[in-house]
């Protein structure tokens, strides 16, 4: 492949620095992970922003989470029709292979793509709206739950609430799944929807019962 190109010196540095600390300092335990493969507790579904870090978040070491990442952490609802399905495959791997017993989907503040959907909702982004964009067609699983948010006047909380929108839409296409919905239902897998506040720090959680999120 002749546009494949060396790492840059930058990541090559880090990569060594991590090989000569925490790697030679934890070689064992990774070696175990390499040896007995992975045993995840939870899946988490997140944006593919770069300033959503869930493992920093948690605390988490490697092996301990089942992460996947796309545009405004969205779940579409389930489509058995021989396509292509990225996020599709990594849930159906999580639970029925993994069995992961937490499947939590975590949102964020200042989500670009979730800015793009409420563009496109209010007209303001035509090119989403091209049918070769990729955004706008994966945002086109967010765009009907606009009209719950359509009346709120500030921009911010706006966006703020249609990004909670979006946590609440992806566990609802998580229970289109019947490997999710029976898991759910025999008691072997929970869901959590939870946003985070990049700025704050904060976290908070979907509570279904009052159909609104909380701090953690």
């Amino acid at each position: 492949m002749q546009f494949a190109k060396p790492l840059p010196s930058y990541l090559v540095q880090r990569y060594h620095g991590w090989k000569a600390t925490t790697y030679s300092e934890n070689q064992a335990w990774y070696r175990r992970l390499a040896t007995e493969g992975q045993r995840p507790r939870a899946m988490v579904i997140s944006c593919c922003d770069s300033r959503v870090h869930v493992t920093s978040i948690f605390g988490a070491d490697q092996g301990e989470f089942f992460i996947h990442r796309n545009i405004a952490n969205l779940v579409p609802p389930f489509e058995p029709d021989g396509e292509r399905h990225g996020t599709s495959a990594a849930i159906e791997y999580a639970v029925t292979a993994l069995k992961v017993a937490h499947l939590i989907v975590l949102g964020h503040s200042q989500c670009g793509g979730v800015q793009g959907c409420i563009d496109m909702c209010k007209g303001q982004a035509p090119q989403l709206e091209a049918k070769e964009s990729f955004v706008g067609r994966w945002m086109d699983i967010l765009k009907p739950r606009f009209e719950l948010v359509s009346d709120v006047e500030d921009a911010s909380e706006q966006a703020r609430q249609f990004e909670r929108q979006a946590v609440v839409a992806s566990l609802e296409n998580l229970m289109t799944f019947p490997f999710v919905s029976d898991a759910v239902k025999d008691g072997t897998l929970s869901l959590h929807g939870l946003w985070t506040d990049i700025g704050e720090g904060g976290l908070e959680f979907y509570d279904p019962e009052a159909k609104s999120f909380a701090i953690v």
